[in-house]
């Protein structure tokens, strides 16, 4: 994490991670505005690039071709990037409302959320079609019926350009698969279709269509839609294995209950992209109307609305004066037919070919790579004067667990430490908790703080209650009580409550879902965020230690291994979006109904945190006077993770993690990720083996993956070996 010159006194909210909005990251990451935090609001980590879609849907294109990155642009931006859906905005109080989280404060607000094409007032849409748009859910099932059978019935609902597009795409596709020609692809239209369009792209259009033999049906309203038909009002049947809808493309509904201006639906803005009602509120893409210029749907205008837009809110920010947006009257249209081939239109003449497929092809590849190919920013002057490290020039620190202090020399560091301990305090474990003895009863007690990895206070609090939380879980305990720790980066005074509003409120969260109660904390403010737990549990009986493990037990870990790894590329741009929301998703979710279930049978217990898997196991190995032996084609690895680790990728600890323990490992990118620092990792528990095999068909009841790596073994010549 980097800290800004100023302190944080604006806060500028991106909803929707749309073309206009991609290009606003990537300038800003070139030309930011000190004092200012950037955030973007999207439900997934990805963005479609609706352009290349048809492409897609033909089998040009993978998913990753037209999916826009918006982790790797929201760092490159020094933006903070949330994932929710916004559904509604207090415009009095200036807070975003997101489905299942708390919600995010802004000054000025930007609007790029698109429309969407579902039709939930024809019966059986829900449960038997669906939308074009927004793009995720339609192509995993057009995924799934390729994969699944090909040779199946298909109807489109819409025949504008962008329905006409997708039925010759999917029957190129269909028959690429090879599905017959002859089985039913369909469009149906409740008007004219192809309106809009010059009479020779029509006629070339429509041609087209019937060459691929799609069939077309014009004025037609639908009754109902079925498992296996769309059945239209006035009685004809049509066979219909998976319906598309891509007709009435529409703004979405919460628009309604905000109080701006609209136009049939639309956020109506003026020549500056502002709100007509609400000068802190902007509005681009297909969501907006330009009063001032009212121009059909088309992704061109969003494009060439973006310069405007991050220029305006540039001169909101520092004063400056803003620009009008003057949206050109006639754009190109090319249309893909299907195969490797298009349409070009203006001025109402259109030509093709397969030169206008290259030439649309070019534009396409052209936009996404400036958005994947991000420019390397200077990094800061060095100082004049550096002192040289034996160790060589130091990498970029990591985040969470990666920014640990090494074992060996937090080791040497506390050598004596406890020697002259308190006879109500047990010691000896091993682990990173103290029990504390109250007359009969016992207290688990333990603290971990992290230094901030992802620019999300609400879900770094989460992910940090849950890590700090580990250790009592560990321990058979139940949760107990939270005393905050929290260091803020220098704000004004509205940023520092809409922040802690949201700390507070993810810790509220984990507590409720954990019994465990906040009952206070401290808070200041520093360089950058960090966030930090003490917490305390009450275990049942005896508390679990980690110098409990039997010769012949199974090793038992409930989470996969990489985040160290995942999260070393993330800062450096080399991971993939998905992946990081994969990791997120895991790290933020608790493990006490997991630590339960184990700890009736365990007879050892730890997790996996800064020192790795290796780290941890290897001390369980220790204090049990064992060793542990782990089968690597066992283990369980987060998405992304082996290959990034196989290019180099190495969080800040990894070489103490390494040096550290004493271990027979091969030297592959599989046997690295044991040395990789968890943070919010899984219990590693060691139990007898049929209790394990039980244990991990018992998680899989409560929804829970476990896996079995491996076995003690006898006291050998390491703590660990690897196979």
């Amino acid at each position: 994490m980097t800290q800004a010159a100023l302190p944080l006194v604006r806060d500028v909210v991106l909803v929707g991670g749309g073309h206009a909005h991609a290009l606003l990251l990537r300038s800003w990451g070139m030309e930011p505005v000190a004092g200012t935090r950037l955030t973007l609001i999207n439900p997934a980590p990805t963005a479609p690039y609706t352009g290349m879609l048809p492409g897609h849907i033909a089998g040009h294109y993978g998913r990753d071709a037209l999916e826009i990155d918006l982790v790797r642009l929201a760092r490159h931006a020094g933006a903070r990037l949330t994932f929710g859906r916004v559904e509604g905005i207090d415009r009095q109080a200036r807070r975003l409302h997101i489905a299942g989280r708390p919600p995010v404060a802004y000054d000025i607000a930007s609007l790029d959320i698109g429309i969407t094409s579902a039709m939930p007032d024809i019966p059986g849409f829900d449960a038997h079609a669906v939308a074009a748009k927004p793009l995720g859910p339609f192509a995993e099932r057009w995924r799934d019926f390729v994969e699944a059978d090909a040779s199946r019935p298909v109807a489109v609902i819409g025949g504008g350009v962008a329905g006409v597009e997708l039925a010759l795409a999917m029957r190129h596709r269909m028959t690429a698969a090879g599905a017959d020609p002859s089985i039913p692809v369909t469009v149906i239209e409740a008007a004219t279709a192809l309106t809009g369009l010059g009479d020779g792209t029509r006629r070339t259009i429509l041609e087209a269509l019937k060459a691929s033999r799609i069939d077309l049906i014009e004025d037609a309203a639908i009754a109902r839609i079925d498992a296996e038909s769309v059945r239209l009002e006035d009685g004809r049947e049509v066979p219909a294995h998976l319906v598309v809808g891509a007709a009435g493309a529409r703004p979405f509904g919460w628009l309604e209950d905000t109080g701006l201006a609209l136009t049939d639906g639309y956020v109506a803005v003026d020549e500056a992209l502002r709100s007509v009602s609400d000068p802190a509120i902007y509005a681009v893409g297909d969501c907006a109307h330009l009063s001032h210029a009212p121009r059909p749907k088309a992704g061109v205008f969003a494009v060439r609305a973006a310069p405007v837009l991050t220029h305006n809110i540039r001169a909101d920010l520092t004063g400056g004066a803003r620009k009008s947006f003057r949206p050109q009257k006639h754009y190109l249209k090319l249309v893909s037919l299907g195969k490797k081939t298009a349409l070009a239109e203006k001025w109402g003449h259109s030509i093709g070919g397969d030169w206008a497929w290259t030439w649309k092809d070019r534009i396409d590849r052209r936009f996404m790579d400036r958005l994947s190919d991000l420019p390397e920013m200077d990094p800061p002057p060095a100082p004049k004067y550096a002192a040289k490290s034996s160790d060589g020039p130091p990498a970029p620190l990591c985040g969470g667990c990666g920014a640990k202090v090494g074992g060996g020399a937090l080791t040497r560091a506390l050598a004596g430490v406890g020697s002259g301990a308190r006879d109500d305090i047990e010691t000896g474990s091993g682990d990173d908790a103290a029990v504390v003895r109250l007359g009969d009863r016992r207290l688990v007690i333990s603290t971990d703080h992290l230094r901030a990895f992802w620019d999300d206070p609400y879900v770094m609090t989460r992910i940090t209650v849950c890590h700090a939380l580990g250790d009592v879980w560990a321990m058979g305990a139940e949760p107990q009580a939270l005393l905050a720790q929290i260091t803020l980066p220098r704000m004004g005074e509205a940023q520092q409550e809409a922040w802690l509003e949201e700390i507070v409120a993810a810790t509220q969260d984990i507590a409720a879902a954990t019994g465990a109660a906040l009952v206070g904390g401290h808070t200041t403010m520093g360089a950058e965020l960090t966030i930090g737990f003490t917490v305390t549990g009450l275990p049942a009986a005896r508390p679990l230690t980690i110098d409990g493990a039997r010769e012949g037990d199974s090793l038992l870990l409930t989470r996969p291994l990489g985040t160290g790894t995942l999260f070393a590329a993330e800062m450096r741009k080399k991971a993939r979006g998905e992946d990081i929301r994969t990791a997120l998703d895991l790290m933020a979710e608790p493990q006490g109904d997991i630590a339960a279930r184990l700890a009736l049978r365990a007879h050892a217990m730890t997790d996996v945190t800064g020192f790795g898997l290796a780290g941890h196991l290897a001390r369980m190995a220790d204090a049990s006077d064992l060793s542990a032996e782990v089968d690597l084609a066992a283990l369980p690895l987060y998405p992304g993770a082996e290959a990034l680790a196989e290019a180099g990728i190495r969080s800040t600890i990894f070489e103490a993690n390494r040096k550290d323990i004493l271990a027979d490992v091969p030297d592959t990118s599989r046997a690295a990720l044991l040395f990789d620092p968890q943070t919010a990792g899984g219990l590693l528990a060691a139990l007898a083996p049929d209790d394990a095999t039980q244990a991990v068909k018992d998680l899989a009841v409560q929804g829970h993956e476990a896996w079995i790596i491996g076995d003690m073994k006898a006291r050998g010549p390491v703590s660990l070996t690897a196979r």
